[in-house]
C-alpha cells in the first residue's frame, strides 16, 4: 500500500492549493500553480531565499514546517506554501521553480517516475532515484526516517510468539488472522509466500481500522503505516523486513537545484541526519492525538535535537 495522489484529482488539487497557499506557516499570499513565478535567488554568503511547499496532508506540513524553521535559524529568507495538493502539482513546481524545497519520500517519488521500478532498499531507491531525476530537479540525503507500510503485531504478541522480523512470522502465521486494506490479499499474498513462506489462516479486509482490529484482537497481523500515531496509543510493534519486500520510504528533500545555496543543502542534510522513524511517529502523535499545531510540535523537535 503507497501513499497516491491520483491524477482524475490533479484539478481539483490545484484548485485546493490555490486557496491553501495564502494562509498558514507565516508564509505571503501566492499562487504556487504559477509556473511564470520567478524562482528564488540566493548567494551562499546570505543563506539566500526559499519557497517551502508541502503536500495535502499533515506529516508533510510538519515535515516542510521542520525544514522552515531550521533554514530561517541559518539565515535563509523563508515563504512557507502549505497543503498545495497532490504530487502531480507540487513536483511539477519544483521542477519549474516556483517551490524551492518539499519534504518528499524517496519510494513513492520513484514510481511516480518509474511506475515499473522494483528498487526496494533505500540505497537502491535513491541510486536509482538520482538517476531518473530531470536536470532540473535534485534530492538530498534521505533521512532514516520512512512512512512505509509494515506487518505489526501488539507487543503483546510480539512476546508470547517471538517475534522481531517477518522471517519469524513465518513460523506461526498459519495460525494467525491478517488484516489489511481490500486489496491487500491480491496485491501480497503471493509474494509474501514466496519471499518469507508466509500463509495466513484468514485475511481480512480491516482498511483504515486496522490498528483497532489489533487492538481488539480480531486480527494478530495488520498493515499498518509506520508513522501512524495508532503504532504507540494501540502499543503495537512493527516487524522487521530483512528482505525489504516493502519499498524504501524515507524522508527525502526535493529542491529545485538552480535555486538552493549550499546553506540550504547543509541544513537541511542536518535535518535529515536527526529525524527517525521514532521521532516522526511521536511527532505525529502530538499533532493528531494531542491536536498540538505542526509549527510547535517542529520547533520542539528541532530545538530538542540542536537544530535551533
Amino acid at each position: 500500500m503507497r501513499r497516491t495522489y491520483g491524477i482524475a484529482g490533479l484539478l481539483l488539487s490545484a484548485m485546493l492549493g490555490l486557496a491553501a497557499c495564502g494562509s498558514g506557516g507565516g508564509g505571503t499570499p501566492g499562487n504556487p500553480l504559477d509556473a511564470t513565478s520567478a524562482a528564488p535567488t540566493g548567494s551562499t554568503a546570505d543563506g539566500g531565499k526559499a519557497v517551502i511547499g508541502s503536500f495535502d496532508f499533515d506529516e508533510s506540513v510538519l515535515l516542510s514546517s521542520i525544514y522552515a524553521q531550521a533554514l530561517e535559524a541559518k539565515g535563509v529568507q523563508v515563504e512557507e506554501k502549505p497543503r498545495i495538493g497532490s504530487r502531480e502539482v507540487v513536483y511539477g513546481q519544483v521542477k519549474s521553480g516556483g517551490l524551492t524545497i518539499v519534504p518528499e519520500y524517496n519510494g513513492n517519488l520513484l514510481a511516480y517516475l518509474d511506475p515499473k521500478s522494483t528498487a526496494a532498499s533505500t540505497d537502491e531507491v535513491d541510486a536509482e532515484l538520482k538517476q531518473k531525476l530531470p536536470p532540473e530537479v535534485e534530492v538530498l540525503d534521505s533521512a532514516p526516517a520512512e512512512d512505509k507500510d509494515s506487518l505489526s503485531v501488539t507487543k503483546e504478541t510480539q512476546t508470547s510468539r517471538g517475534l522481531t522480523t517477518m522471517e519469524d512470522l513465518a513460523k506461526v502465521s498459519k495460525d494467525m488472522v491478517v488484516g489489511g486494506p481490500p486489496e491487500f490479499k491480491s496485491r501480497w499474498e503471493t509474494r509474501f509466500k514466496d519471499v518469507y513462506g508466509l500463509e495466513f489462516k484468514e485475511w481480512k479486509p480491516t482498511g483504515p481500522t486496522t490498528a483497532d482490529a489489533l487492538k481488539d484482537g480480531s486480527i494478530q497481523v495488520g498493515n499498518v503505516f509506520t508513522t501512524d500515531p495508532k503504532m504507540v496509543a494501540n502499543d503495537l510493534v512493527a516487524l522487521q523486513d530483512p528482505k525489504n519486500i516493502f519499498p524504501a520510504q524515507n524522508v527525502t528533500p526535493l529542491l529545485h537545484k538552480s535555486s538552493a545555496t549550499e546553506t540550504i543543502r547543509t541544513t537541511l542534510n542536518g535535518v535529515s541526519a536527526k529525524l527517525t522513524t521514532e521521532s516522526l511517529l511521536g511527532m505525529m502523535q502530538q499533532i493528531n492525538v494531542n491536536k498540538d499545531e505542526p509549527a510547535t510540535v517542529a520547533k520542539e523537535w528541532l530545538t530538542s535535537n540542536g537544530l535551533l
